[in-house]
């Protein structure tokens, strides 16, 4: 039987919550799958239906300006500040659902950067857009210019590519004369006919083009001339659309204003004053309504014949909901909005309205979060833990889906994909930096600059994010609340229907330096003004304070305070019952014991886990008190830098509580996430996977699922993989004996092929070592072999990189010993026989250490074996020596012929 193998706790990434859009360009294909945005200087590119993560384009060094997607998603162009454009054929792998960018070209479109692009509807026509006032149109697969125009000097603000409904008589009898000459000279009938059709499909090809000026100039592709200049916004011109169906074509401009056009005359249909900066605009459907969104944050719905808003009258929003440009296609089932503070809003698209009078202002369906930016804190909501909420340094806190696609069929909320937002919770009016939840998950405290903390009740099956209290008073910033602990007793009321019965008090802390204990209203608050009163005040520090945590019973609570101190206050009284002194910066974090916690062993000696208290510091340290004398009874170190939350992990079973540790989980300034066994003090694991400071921490209390948030805008889900990492380890143990007895099975019976094979792969040097020596010396070679059998010889010429590198490793430590040497030299000329000299020097080893490695290898190969030819050239001089020797040795000796002449005495031999 295999000896099990220890006990390791292991934890992966299996999920993230990563940013895909930090401000920019977004472009959407038709089929309402591939999204691509911009990220700084890369571009992302994300399933809009699973909200998975695709793929990402490593950037040029610079800004992207501008990005588009052809119509059918076959091709990706993206423009940058280094005045490059990089055109990327998107194959698309049906095995692995995934796309596979391949750059086809990089160009220079343009002396100045491109900030504007369009993709005509058959994907094959590019028009980019200079600050320069040019306009070029590209053939996309072909990577050449098909047309350029030169408009006055200023910035081209929006493109747009269309085919007029019907082309004008005389144009096309103009452009018919012109190929006329071409048609005499055709031989079929059947080529004019193409002739005509071709002609007579790019006389309605036209580009819309808009300027900084105002102005909108018409192109005519056919004839490469201006068609029409429409001389009337006065300001930057932001939107461009055609409908067919209407003749006409409609612009929005920053100067507050929207026009449709007629297509066939050019002239004003209808103007109409937004009182608003307008962004996007467009057509709906078939253009008998049109869209606008602005500066005020709102979708705008427009008939098109009269010009009336069809919305009832919306309030403006927060500067960051504010619209900066929206995407729409006749093939889109929505309207995507692009908002200020990097949200991508999709509106369902409204059908006809008819004669209604009005209709109700458009509310998104699905909001998609382009960044978090710092993750500040994070908390499990509802009893299933599907959702969680999100303090992003930001006034609102985001609640996002955090269950995967029907695992959860009897969910509260039913989430399209893992990390969808569900929903915001607005109302502070500066940043939330301090988040909890009380026991059922439907009741949220917040704390946020504003000096307010607020509870929510929240109610996803309803669709109900509210607020149900304020509570103000605070002279500075609420760094930390807290929320009891204690579960009802089951089959109570409050037990069954939690969101009927609001937690009895909340705790809170602040920079003020005081501690407040507030009564929570068993009817929601009618006004945030009216007043809500602390039942005591306690003055509790001497620094901001940092953490509040509230132990199980809801009898005492902890804070921690940049003062170095923690102390233990009674709920009921304020009082203070303890201080923990220790540690020698600010403490970040503190955390009572969970329920049914084992007896410990802390430095001292053996302590009961009900009384004890974990705290993260400054200090780089976590610290583990005893609550019966406030003294420290453990400290684990390894962080380097400040530990800023500290959370107990899930407890083993009582039948598992041999096998398995009692853990903890710290994260620190140095982004990582350390876990650690509470009774050794050493670290089990360390989770890395963030690129800044790691501020929230939070545990399944069922799966042990660790999540982590990060100042990079990521949240980092962890899972539990030790009993799966414990069952493997244990199969590979039991699968390492039974190939070393199949080893020497191999060996006992001589089948060196199988033998070598499985020595290589175990990596066993001293039976390879044997094999080798035994194939080399055998009595009874096979003809033609190098090694000695010509089995060992196809093992030796069928070798994976990695395989030979290892052999190679071997062979430079034998090749060191005079008695290994000769079979070392016979198994290396067999390599080189079966082996061209460029794959024995460009092995894949991994990394740069490993091909310096290689280069060593090899080096000390030819090092020792140039010493072993040079002392075989000696011996061969020597030989030479020898030979002479016995060679003149044998002139002065008697033959054996004469010797026998004297024994039969018939010659007299005179001896001299």
């Amino acid at each position: 039987m295999a000896n099990k193998a220890p006990f390791k706790t292991t934890f992966e990434a299996s999920e993230v919550i990563r940013p895909v859009f930090t401000g920019g360009a977004v472009a959407i294909e038709n089929g309402a799958r591939l999204l691509a945005t911009t990220m700084g200087e890369d571009v992302v590119l994300t399933d809009l239906k699973t909200g998975k993560h695709i793929t990402s384009i490593e950037g040029d060094g610079e800004l992207i300006s501008t990005l588009t997607l052809t119509p059918s998603g076959s091709h990706l162009i993206v423009c940058s500040r280094s005045l490059s454009m990089r055109i990327y054929s998107l194959q698309k792998i049906p095995s692995a659902d995934s796309i596979e960018p391949q750059l086809v070209r990089t160009l220079k479109p343009h002396a100045t950067p491109v900030i504007v692009l369009a993709v005509d509807r058959t994907s094959t026509l590019l028009a980019t857009g200079g600050t320069d006032g040019s306009i070029k149109v590209w053939d996309i697969s072909g990577g050449y210019v098909t047309h350029t125009f030169r408009g006055p000097s200023v910035l081209v603000s929006a493109l747009l590519f269309f085919e007029m409904a019907t082309a004008p008589k005389k144009q096309l009898e103009s452009a018919g004369s012109k190929e006329s000459d071409k048609r005499k000279r055709r031989k079929s009938k059947g080529a004019d006919e193409d002739t005509e059709e071709e002609v007579s499909a790019t006389a309605r090809f036209r580009l819309a083009s808009g300027s900084q000026d105002g102005k909108v100039r018409v192109w005519d592709l056919h004839k490469r001339s201006v068609v029409a200049n429409l001389d009337s916004h006065v300001s930057d011109v932001q939107g461009l659309d055609y409908s067919p169906e209407q003749n006409a074509l409609v612009t929005a401009s920053r100067d507050k204003t929207i026009r449709w056009w007629d297509t066939k005359s050019w002239k004003p249909r209808k103007v109409v004053p937004c009182l608003e900066l307008i962004e996007a605009v467009g057509f709906l459907g078939d253009g008998r309504l049109t869209y606008s969104a602005g500066s005020n944050g709102c979708l705008r719905i427009w008939v098109t014949d009269t010009g009336r808003e069809l919305t009832k009258e919306q309030k403006a929003k927060s500067e960051p909901e504010a619209i900066v440009g929206a995407v729409y296609r006749p093939e889109l089932p929505f309207v995507a909005c692009i908002q200020v503070d990097h949200t991508i809003s999709l509106y369902q698209v409204p059908s006809d309205a008819g004669d209604s009078s009005q209709i109700a202002p458009p509310e998104p369906y699905r909001r998609i979060s382009g960044t978090h930016d710092d993750i500040i804190d994070l908390r499990y909501l509802l009893p299933d833990y599907s959702l969680m909420a999100l303090a992003t340094n930001s006034e609102d806190i985001r609640i996002v889906s955090v269950s995967e696609p029907n695992s959860h069929p009897d969910a509260l909320v039913s989430a399209d994909y893992f990390g969808q937002d569900i929903a915001l919770l607005k109302g502070h009016d500066d940043i939330i930096i301090s988040v909890d939840v009380d026991w059922s998950g439907h009741w949220v405290a917040t704390g946020a600059k504003d000096n307010a903390a607020k509870l929510w009740r929240v109610d996803p099956a309803n669709n109900s994010y509210t607020c149900w209290a304020t509570f103000p008073g605070h002279a500075e910033s609420v760094g930390a609340v807290a929320l009891p602990r204690a579960r009802p007793v089951e089959g109570s009321k409050a037990h069954a229907s939690p969101l009927d019965y609001p937690p009895q008090f909340l705790i809170t802390g602040s920079s003020d330096q005081t501690i407040k204990r507030w009564e929570v209203p068993r009817e929601p608050q009618q006004s945030a003004k009216s007043a809500i009163r602390a039942a005591y005040t306690r003055k509790a520090h001497d620094k901001d304070i940092n953490a509040i945590d509230v132990n199980n019973s809801s009898q005492l609570f902890a804070s921690a305070s940049q003062d170095k101190l923690v102390k233990i206050w009674s709920i009921e009284e304020g009082e203070t019952q303890g201080i923990l002194r220790g540690h020698r910066r600010g403490v970040w974090s503190v955390c009572f014991a969970p329920l049914n916690m084992p007896v410990l062993q802390g430095e001292q000696g053996s302590v009961s886990g009900k009384g004890v208290v974990l705290t993260g510091s400054g200090d780089k340290t976590v610290k583990l008190w005893s609550m019966t004398d406030y003294s420290c009874l453990r400290t684990f170190e390894g962080h380097s830098n400040s530990v800023l939350k500290v959370a107990w992990l899930k407890l083993p079973p009582n039948e598992e509580r041999s096998k398995k540790p009692v853990l903890i989980a710290s994260a620190g300034g140095d982004g990582l996430v350390k876990v650690w066994d509470v009774n050794t003090g050493e670290t089990e694991c360390t989770l890395d996977n963030h690129e800044d400071r790691v501020w929230a921490l939070a545990v399944h209390p069922e799966t042990n699922m660790l999540v982590s948030g990060s100042g990079d805008s990521t949240v980092t889900f962890w899972k539990d993989t030790s009993t799966e990492t414990q069952v493997a380890s244990n199969e590979a143990a039991l699968k390492i004996i039974e190939q070393e007895q199949e080893l020497d099975n191999y060996e006992y019976v001589g089948a060196y092929r199988e033998a070598i094979t499985l020595a290589l792969q175990l990596n066993h040097p001293r039976k390879l070592q044997t094999l080798f020596e035994k194939v080399v010396n055998s009595k009874t070679p096979d003809a033609g072999s190098l090694t000695g059998l010509k089995a060992v010889d196809q093992v030796l010429a069928s070798l994976s990189d990695d395989q030979l590198f290892l052999l190679l490793l071997r062979l430079r430590d034998w090749n060191t010993n005079a008695r290994t040497a000769p079979m070392a030299q016979r198994i290396l000329w067999t390599l080189v026989k079966s082996y061209p000299a460029s794959r024995l020097s460009n092995l894949s080893v991994k990394g740069a250490r490993g091909q310096k490695s290689l280069k060593e290898v090899l080096n000390a190969l030819k090092v020792y074996t140039e010493r072993h030819y040079k002392r075989m050239e000696e011996l061969v001089d020597e030989s030479y020596l020898v030979e002479y020797t016995l060679r003149e040795m044998d002139s002065l000796a008697p033959s054996l012929d004469s010797m026998k002449l004297v024994e039969d005495g018939s010659t007299d031999v005179v001896m001299t």
